[in-house]
């Protein structure tokens, strides 16, 4: 059976926490019939994941914190630019919040425009279509 005999630096295992996210994410909607690109390189264009269900596309940033509760506020990184939707995961838990994007500098992660959903395909997918 592999085993991994070698130790992963601590910024290298946090960009594959976080790449793990964005892959289940990816998964999820490739489930639900979307079309899925991945650029290769996002900086300056902010966007993690391109969907698209023929004529229109969408920009998705996924993100991580850590949160304590629903209250958890989160800044606002994406002003000005083209992303429609942000997807955070607490790293901390099984939940997320899916965001439609949002002019405020901050808003709580319970916002009444914010989808909370738990890890799960179906419940995530139900929360997105309510963005």
């Amino acid at each position: 059976m592999p085993r991994r005999l070698t130790q992963t630096k601590p910024g290298t295992h946090q960009a594959l926490k976080n790449t793990s996210y964005e892959s289940m994410v990816v998964s999820w909607l490739m489930q639900d019939g979307w079309q899925v690109f991945l650029p290769i390189l996002d900086h300056g264009h902010q966007t993690d994941i391109l969907i698209s269900d023929g004529p229109s596309y969408y920009r998705i940033q996924v993100k991580t914190v850590e949160a304590s509760g629903e209250d958890h506020v989160v800044h606002n990184a994406w002003k000005g630019s083209n992303v429609d939707v942000v997807v955070y995961f607490a790293r901390n838990s099984n939940w997320g919040v899916i965001a439609p994007a949002f002019d405020d500098e901050k808003r709580p992660l319970n916002h009444e425009e914010h989808r909370k959903f738990t890890q799960d395909r179906k419940e995530f997918l139900r929360e997105f279509h309510q963005v």
